[in-house]
């Protein structure tokens, strides 16, 4: 099974023109389940449905994605949240990756090929968890239980 199918993503920005590009990226990838969210609250709300992937933007009304990025890791540690964001400053970027976000993209005319290469990465990350062999002390642990 393709691994893109399986992936549920949400798009969390308040600017529809540009969650919209990103979307079309996305399903260009091949992730057919996606959902466009335009405020974190609502994507909170939404949380329950487990996605895989989150692509989320830092300048929002309401809540910014710092606070949505430290509800989703409360809720769901193992959820991929790829921040976006127009700022080029270096702590920002820091402190997403410090906050636990697996990448942080700056949006600019190379967006779409930074989501593509970030997305393959999620990819191989997520088949290199899974695919992980179990060790000898956790076989053990298996064969107890």
């Amino acid at each position: 099974m393709d691994t893109t199918q399986k992936f549920k993503c949400f798009i969390i920005d308040d600017d529809i023109f540009t969650a919209n590009i990103i979307k079309k990226v996305v399903s260009d990838k091949g992730y057919s389940d996606v959902t466009i969210f335009t405020s974190g609250i609502d994507a909170l709300h939404c949380i329950h449905e487990n996605p895989s992937v989150i692509l989320l933007d830092i300048q929002m009304d309401q809540l910014n994605g710092f606070e949505v990025l430290k509800k989703i890791k409360r809720y769901n540690p193992d959820i991929y949240v790829v921040m976006i964001s127009g700022q080029e400053d270096m702590r920002t970027a820091l402190n997403t990756l410090r906050y636990g976000a697996f990448d942080y993209i700056i949006k600019s005319e190379t967006l779409p090929n930074d989501i593509t290469k970030t997305l393959e990465k999620v990819e191989l990350v997520d088949q290199k968890i899974k695919s992980k062999k179990p060790s000898l002390v956790q076989k053990i642990i298996n064969l107890a239980i």
